[in-house]
């Protein structure tokens, strides 16, 4: 018998994928501190954090897979997080403008039975259009992006935003790798199909 599945997060738009799959999960709070180390590039952050969330989990589902995603932006070199206020949303989408943006985003399927854990960072640039100060702040009301890394959701009225989206999987882009998430379990035994 397949192994149970656990998403390793509270967001409503990480499960919201994962319910495309058709398969049976639950899911958790990790509660982990998602701080940057100094020496830390945009990759290793997520690929990190992705990780301590599955194995947060770990102690209260030791039998499942459990499933650990993180996501940052990175703007000019600068790694970009959730903006928390209206005023940093407006900041940093006038970063954006016009710029190529690109996020990571951390996977990790973390074996609770074996201890063994997949990992993986998946890139995924958007193309930003030029942006007017009254476009940005339009958005920012509307949509209120407060929780979203780079202040916008594209599954909403966040693509009119851009020119161009540019990566393997859209899906990355909204927080959750569903193609490389497919092959992780795969090689854990779970057809979806």
């Amino acid at each position: 018998m397949p192994q149970s599945l656990l998403l390793a997060s509270t967001s409503p738009f990480r499960k919201t994928l994962l319910e495309k799959f058709g398969y049976p999960f639950e899911t958790a709070n990790p509660n982990i501190d998602e701080q940057a180390l100094s020496s830390e590039s945009a990759e290793q952050l997520v690929m990190r954090l992705a990780e301590q969330k599955a194995r947060a989990c770990a102690a209260t589902h030791p039998e499942h897979l459990i499933i650990g995603s993180d996501q940052v932006c990175v703007i000019n070199g600068e790694i970009i997080g959730k903006p928390h206020t209206i005023e940093n949303a407006c900041r940093q989408l006038a970063n954006a403008s016009g710029q190529v943006v690109t996020f990571y985003t951390g996977l990790c399927l973390y074996n609770a039975k074996t201890c063994a854990s997949q990992v993986i960072c998946e890139p995924f640039c958007v193309h930003f259009r030029e942006l007017t100060t009254q476009e940005i702040q339009s958005y920012v009301e509307r949509e209120q992006p407060l929780y979203c890394a780079g202040s916008f959701m594209c599954e909403g009225l966040g693509i009119v935003l851009f020119d161009r989206l540019e990566g393997r999987d859209p899906n990355t882009l909204v927080g959750l790798p569903l193609i490389a998430l497919r092959e992780m379990l795969e090689k854990q035994g779970i057809q979806l199909l």
